[in-house]
């Protein structure tokens, strides 16, 4: 006969609490999700592929209205956020968000479905990012898997973005671009992180429980040094930070301390005054929010407006 749950809390963090018996119980366990689609009004396609299954990875593309059959497209990666436990790319938000994104900049954007705490503990999610940015950058020489990517990519102009837990992984990505690599032809110009996760703060001893594996609380994909900074696989980066929002410390600190660093690239801090953490996700058609996807847009095309 089974015994019976321990229902006694041994640990409780933001996003979660852990019993005396190991089990976990997610304080926001259900995901809406939805489909892939085609968008009538900016014409812009999106579908879902599959990376790996084992372990399941997977990413939604969306491919903006084409202006011909031949044209080739910058592109984002796109990393959602969710405290490394929640959320997914077909979530109504981030599916919103990336159609919106592809449709005003003329990206073709790959969001990310990365593995979540507690099924799939940290570093998955980092693991499956990186198998996507490599799985997008096989198609370089236009042989890769997906027709969209190897008809309309242009791998020479890849951005990689995300919010809050995503933003964190964005960094990871652009370290690994620099220690690892990616194949000849591929090339990472630019990272936007908005109102990302950092060490610093309370969730601190939450992401430490996330990553069994974790060095500590000086663990370089919580807290990267400056040696790191001085190493990121690009060349711009934008980052946004929220007045109100409690991760603005620790997102200035890694802003202060990327200045400092040595890295030869140029970083702007844009501050969303009198807002809180990802505030622009609750109503993606705000003034506000509208202000902050332009900028985003606009750091997006920026060698574009350039050339004009």
């Amino acid at each position: 006969m089974a015994s019976a749950p321990n229902n006694e809390i041994a640990l409780k963090f933001r996003f979660f609490q852990v019993y005396k018996d190991g089990r976990v119980e997610l304080f926001y366990p259900h995901n809406k999700k939805i489909p892939p689609s085609d968008d009538p009004v900016t014409g812009v396609q999106s579908k879902d592929v599959i990376i790996s299954s084992e372990p399941q990875v997977s990413a939604r593309i969306f491919l903006p209205k084409l202006k011909n059959p031949n044209q080739k497209l910058p592109l984002l990666l796109y990393i959602h956020g969710g405290g490394f436990s929640m959320k997914s790319a077909s979530s109504p938000a981030y599916h919103k968000l990336c159609n919106q994104v592809a449709g005003e900049a003329d990206f073709i954007v790959v969001s990310v479905e990365y593995g979540l705490f507690p099924t799939r503990p940290i570093p998955a999610c980092y693991e499956d990012s990186w198998a996507v940015l490599q799985w997008v950058a096989s198609h370089v020489n236009g042989n890769g898997h997906d027709p969209w990517l190897n008809d309309h990519a242009d791998l020479g102009k890849v951005f990689i973005g995300g919010d809050s837990a995503g933003g964190n992984i964005s960094h990871t990505l652009a370290f690994r671009v620099w220690s690892i690599g990616l194949p000849r032809g591929v090339k990472v110009v630019g990272v936007v992180m908005v109102h990302p996760f950092f060490g610093g703060t309370k969730d601190d001893e939450m992401w430490l429980y996330m990553c069994p594996t974790n060095s500590g609380l000086n663990d370089p994909r919580m807290n990267p040094d400056v040696e790191d900074l001085a190493r990121l696989g690009c060349e711009r980066m934008l980052i946004f930070v929220a007045e109100k929002d409690y991760l603005i410390v620790a997102a200035k600190n890694y802003y202060e301390k990327l200045r400092k660093s040595g890295w030869k690239g140029t970083v702007e801090l844009v501050e969303n005054e009198k807002e809180d953490h990802c505030f622009h996700l609750l109503n993606l058609d705000s003034d506000k929010a509208q202000e902050m996807r332009y900028k985003f847009v606009s750091f997006l095309k920026q060698d574009q407006f350039n050339l004009l």
